[in-house]
């Protein structure tokens, strides 16, 4: 039976009997700080359709393709991104972020490709006026993702929005007319999401910006990429009662924070429900995982802040370790030093958990694993050996441990089939000339067919050999070509991240 009391907001019970307990009960609903956007669609929910591939930022409603280098758009409800290019989890902001790359090095090598998104504003920011730009990059691995300086561009005009058309080595948009920098900030981080912000006073009204990486030239062995999410540009003031901490969430002193003013009372909350006691501006210490908001009020009002959502990051990690007979490997505080399965939880700098399970191997005749995938034809080499066929043996060499000499190479056929005829006669069996294969097969980068005078009949990029069948069905521009033999060159990206070119001839059967 409802309670004849009122509700309490502050004291974490339910005073009503409706079952609700504070924020959660329409009595204590009070307005939600928030600043208003001058770019509309900050977490890029919003949009036109869902993405399939790569580089359709088109989908994502209010959001322009800044450079000639395609920023790509991630979507739950579609495409969210490469496979060996990991996603921080979860998201800040709803289902939808976007990613970018500093530099591309594993494929058509151009170390000035910068990839830049972009936006005309709602208003202009005016001159002499402090805007805060607000934002979240997300890091992959630490590879993936180095540390990084961030960019804010702006433009008196729309006109200069995208820049560098036809040149995806244009670089950052002062490597054109019409953009200036408006502000930077350098962050760092490992599979989670920073949130940061850009405060600037503009000299002259700003009507359109783009945000990425900055202009220097990167130099790297892979690809570099990051991602974007709740990119929220509003006058500085509107910021004031936004939650801000500038530690990392694994950190002992990881705190929530507001402006304190004297004249003003503070409530804490976790997931709606107030947390006795917490009455600061700044939350003593975290109660775990969740959302949290502050509830402040003044003689005239209450207002509430937006949700902060923590999670402590947490690493799960799998080694395999071998070591000679006689010796031992320190795991944490132990000396180990027999065969097993071993698991101990370690921190990372930043105070994170990480639980490393380890596989020990102690071998009394040492033997190095070498597993490597070569396709039919090709020649692997290891020292003086050159292997054609699989094999799974032992080869006399010296071990990377320094014990004895023998290496123990696994060595197989990628799993991929590239026929060498097709009937596209329409009887349903074998109408299309595809490339097959199992999880080796990562993407179709490129598929190209040419006909015997070297013109290209089939151009094709970016298929994912795992949505069914895909490739040529004999036709050009929609007419049958004749029966006869035609060549074929195509880019695989395998599973172990190589990019492996093959060629051939393909005979077309009526």
């Amino acid at each position: 039976m409802p309670s004849s009391a009122p509700e309490d907001c502050t004291n974490g019970i339910y005073d009503d009997g409706d079952g609700l307990i504070d924020l959660n009960d329409p009595d204590c609903v009070c307005k939600i700080i928030k600043p208003v956007s001058l770019i509309p669609n900050p977490s890029f929910e919003e949009r036109t359709c869902c993405p399939t591939n790569r580089g359709q930022l088109d989908c994502a409603v209010t959001w322009i393709q800044a450079s000639e280098a395609t920023t790509d758009y991630l979507n739950t409800c579609g495409w969210f991104g490469w496979p060996n290019i990991p996603v921080p989890q979860p998201l800040p902001d709803g289902e939808a972020c976007i990613g970018f790359r500093n530099g591309r090095f594993q494929n058509n090598i151009e170390p000035n490709w910068k990839e830049y998104t972009g936006a005309c504003l709602l208003s202009p920011l005016r001159a002499g006026t402090s805007y805060t730009f607000r934002f979240y990059i997300g890091f992959s691995t630490s590879q993936i993702s180095p540390p990084t300086s961030v960019v804010f561009y702006g433009s008196t005009d729309c006109q200069y929005l995208p820049f560098g058309l036809g040149d995806p080595g244009h670089g950052c948009p002062l490597n054109g007319p019409g953009w200036k920098e408006l502000g930077s900030v350098y962050l760092s981080g490992s599979n989670n999401w920073v949130r940061t912000q850009i405060t600037i006073v503009p000299r002259e009204d700003i009507y359109a910006v783009a945000i990425g990486p900055d202009c220097s030239p990167v130099s790297a062995s892979n690809d570099i990429y990051y991602f974007f999410d709740n990119l929220v540009l509003a006058d500085s003031k509107s910021f004031e009662f936004q939650i801000t901490s500038d530690q990392h969430p694994c950190s002992p002193d990881f705190r929530l924070n507001l402006p304190a003013y004297d004249s003003l009372d503070y409530q804490w909350y976790k997931n709606g429900v107030a947390i006795v006691g917490e009455t600061g501006a700044q939350l003593s210490h975290m109660y775990g995982d969740g959302s949290y908001q502050a509830r402040i009020t003044s003689p005239d009002e209450c207002r509430v802040t937006q949700a902060y959502a923590y999670l402590k990051p947490h690493f799960v990690a799998v080694d395999r370790k071998q070591i000679c007979i006689g010796e031992q490997y320190q795991f944490k505080d132990r000396l180990l030093s027999a065969s097993g399965d071993y698991r101990d939880t370690f921190y990372t700098r930043q105070g994170c958990d990480s639980v490393v399970s380890l596989h020990l191997n102690v071998i009394e005749y040492p033997v190095d694993s070498n597993r490597v995938r070569i396709f039919d034809g090709e020649t692997f080499e290891l020292g003086h050996h050159r292997i054609k066929e699989p094999i799974q043996s032992l080869f006399r060499l010296t071990s990377s441990e320094g014990c004895d000499s023998l290496v123990y190479l696994d060595l197989s056929y990628y799993h991929v089939y590239i026929p060498n005829v097709f009937t596209p006669n329409g009887d349903g069996q074998n109408d299309v000339f595809s490339i097959l294969g199992n999880e080796d097969l990562v993407e179709i980068v490129d598929f190209k067919v040419y006909n015997r005078w070297g013109n290209i009949v089939f151009d094709q990029r970016h298929i994912d050999p795992q949505e069914g069948i895909a490739g040529w069905d004999g036709n050009h521009r929609g007419a049958p070509l004749p029966p006869g033999v035609y060549t074929y060159q195509v880019v695989l990206q395998m599973e172990d991240g190589k990019f492996r070119n093959r060629t051939g001839a393909i005979n077309l059967i009526r």
